[in-house]
Formats: structure tokens, C-alpha cells, sequence
């Protein structure tokens, strides 16, 4: 198997489940992967916040990790990586506000490269307006703004634990949804695992 060099594009109060899982999944594969957040460094962190689904109206969040980060945001090529990666928490909600960050989502689509994004991720893939005529998981409150951006929004059927694929697109509702999600984008990056 080729290793694929993989970026992550997070932020303070990432879900922690939804950068930490795939970050070492994709790595336990021999992926190389690098996560990077806007206006900091390799060596720095970004705080996380776990969301559980515990019988609420919505998720409920508690304090995470510290997840550090391995490489430096302003030194981004998209063309120096295979893929993106976008997790879901609240941090998503501000990356959107990033021209930089909306520019690398573009190129990476642009270059037809492979893309997941899971939970929340999918709201930078509405503000970079790569959604129209896609369809794509989401969590259930950012359906609407799939449906906004002229996508498709693919209802998980309520168990979080489904991902799906668009052409070079995979998408999930929450961290429930590791096993499908990894294992889709997994395929989608052409990774052959002998077990």
C-alpha cells in the first residue's frame, strides 16, 4: 500500500472522538497525517470537547483532551497532500469564517482529492460552496444548511452509525459512525489493509 499524506484542518473544541480516532487510525494504516489550525504551529494544541448523546435534545459537551498539533498552518499546499480531513465539533462553526481554510477546501475539491468530513465538519464544505448537487451526511442540525447549499442531505436514519460516499466525498453524522466513516474513506483512498 502507498501511504497517503492526509491533512486535518482543525480548531479549538474540535469533537475529540472525531480528530483523535481518525488521526491514529489513519496513521495505524501507515498513512502520514498532519493537523493543522489556523494562527498556530507545529508543537501547539488545540483544546477538544467530547459530545455525547445522552437521552437530550442535543448533544451534550464536556472538556476533552489537548490534541497537539504536527505541523504549521501557513505553510499549507493542498498539492503537497492526498487528502483532507475535516472533524465535527464546534470548531467548524468559526474555521468557516477562514478565507484560508475555505481556499484549501476548494483546491482540494478542485483536484477532485479525497475529502471526509464528519458532524459538523460539512458546515466549511457549505461555506466553501462545494455541496451543490452533492449529497452528504451531516449532523441532523446542519441538514439544513446542506439542503442550502443545494446538496442532498443523507438522513443517517436516526442511529449516527452510517456513513456515505459521493464520489470523492465521505461524510458522517457523528462519531458514532468511526467504523463506516473510517473504513469508507479508507476506500475511497484506495488503502488495501491485510489482516
Amino acid at each position: 500500500m502507498a501511504s497517503k499524506k492526509i491533512l486535518f484542518i482543525v480548531g479549538d473544541f474540535v469533537e475529540d472522538y472525531e480528530v483523535m480516532v481518525p488521526f491514529q487510525a489513519l496513521a495505524a494504516v501507515g498513512h502520514e497525517v498532519f493537523a493543522v489550525c489556523p494562527g498556530k504551529k507545529a508543537g501547539d494544541t488545540v483544546r477538544t470537547a467530547i459530545h455525547d448523546f445522552e437521552g437530550d435534545q442535543t448533544y451534550s459537551e464536556k472538556p476533552g483532551h489537548n490534541f497537539t498539533l504536527n505541523a504549521d498552518f501557513d505553510a499549507v499546499k493542498p498539492s503537497s497532500y492526498d487528502a483532507l480531513c475535516l472533524p465535527g465539533g464546534r470548531a467548524p462553526e468559526y474555521l468557516r469564517l477562514d478565507k484560508r481554510v475555505i481556499e484549501i477546501v476548494k483546491e482540494f475539491f478542485a483536484q477532485n482529492k479525497p475529502v471526509a468530513a464528519i458532524c459538523h465538519g460539512p458546515q466549511i464544505l457549505v461555506t466553501a460552496g462545494v455541496l451543490k448537487g452533492r449529497a452528504a451526511c451531516a449532523y441532523p442540525a446542519v441538514g439544513p444548511d446542506v439542503t442550502d447549499a443545494k446538496g442532498t442531505y443523507v438522513d443517517a436514519n436516526s442511529t449516527a452509525s452510517n456513513s456515505h460516499i459521493d464520489g470523492n466525498l465521505v461524510t458522517a453524522p457523528a462519531w458514532p459512525a468511526h467504523p463506516n466513516w473510517i473504513r469508507d474513506f479508507l476506500k475511497v483512498l484506495g488503502t488495501k489493509i491485510d489482516l
